[in-house]
């Protein structure tokens, strides 16, 4: 226990001294895995349902059950989470962590982070999942329309339930380049950037030619990545929290589009019968 604990400090540190290489390299690393994800779902079919509800219906049962899912699974792992407490490994490697970047991060890097993190503000997001639901709208994509608000809007739903159901505290930050309220766990800019960028890229390939279709994959992993990881480098959230935000904003996109998928295949099933 004493020697993962030392482990873990030591590379909280390394990774202090190091945060903008480890960054950038973490940035390579996500637009390639991106891209080899795109080529390869590209070639993926899913088949159609059974029409026994109607469209609608299966949209939000499908939708309800993997936000259910989702906060089931939290609910359960909460206890578990106590992981996070300071004599723990990851919460003294989430200390170690902030401390070595507010300690070694100079103020023109934090300055920058600061000012490119508002990409993944609640009001920044608010504002594009407006506009492009009314462009969906006016180009006769219902929906489109209302797959991308459920999707966007429920995640919000899903991070305040989330954020209840844990109820950590945020690391102090008082280099003033940034502001953050409310609890923790899991990071909110996080998976809304993930959420809304990554269904922006959804939409791009479905209505799109196909030579915009690559790029708009990357540069939703491009926003998403930069987000989370400009969370941590401000020191507004631990790193387990970005992690988290993450791995929940990945599960609810792929329930989103799967279900949009799965719906459209229904109607298609239904219209050949």
């Amino acid at each position: 226990m004493a020697e993962d604990a030392l482990r873990a400090q030591a590379l909280a540190e390394w990774l202090g001294q190091h945060a903008l290489v480890a960054a950038g390299g973490g940035l390579l690393a996500t637009l390639v895995c991106a891209g080899l994800l795109f080529a390869g779902l590209r070639h993926l079919h899913l088949r159609a349902p059974r029409a026994w509800l109607p469209p609608w219906a299966w949209l939000g049962m499908w939708l309800a059950l993997g936000g259910g899912f989702m906060l089931a699974t939290a609910a359960l792992f909460a206890e578990a989470m106590e992981a996070m407490d300071a004599d723990q490994e990851l919460g003294l490697f989430d200390q170690r962590l902030a401390e070595a970047l507010s300690q070694r991060l100079p103020a023109a890097a934090l300055r920058l982070v600061g000012t490119a993190t508002h990409f993944g503000d609640p009001l920044t997001l608010v504002a594009l999942v407006v506009l492009v639901a009314g462009a969906l709208l006016w180009r006769g994509h219902r929906w489109l329309a209302l797959g991308w608000v459920v999707a966007c809007a429920g995640n919000g739903l899903l991070n305040q339930g989330l954020k209840r159901v844990f109820a950590r505290v945020r690391p102090l930050h008082e280099h003033g380049f940034a502001v953050a309220e409310g609890y923790s766990f899991p990071s909110g800019h996080t998976s809304g950037s993930v959420v809304v960028y990554g269904m922006l890229a959804y939409l791009c390939v479905r209505l799109l030619p196909v030579r915009w279709h690559l790029p708009a994959v990357l540069l939703a992993a491009l926003l998403a990545y930069c987000m989370g990881v400009s969370r941590v480098l401000l020191q507004v959230h631990w790193a387990s929290d970005v992690l988290a935000g993450f791995a929940s904003g990945l599960t609810w996109l792929v329930v989103c589009i799967a279900a949009i998928e799965l719906r459209r295949r229904y109607v298609r099933g239904v219209s050949t019968t």
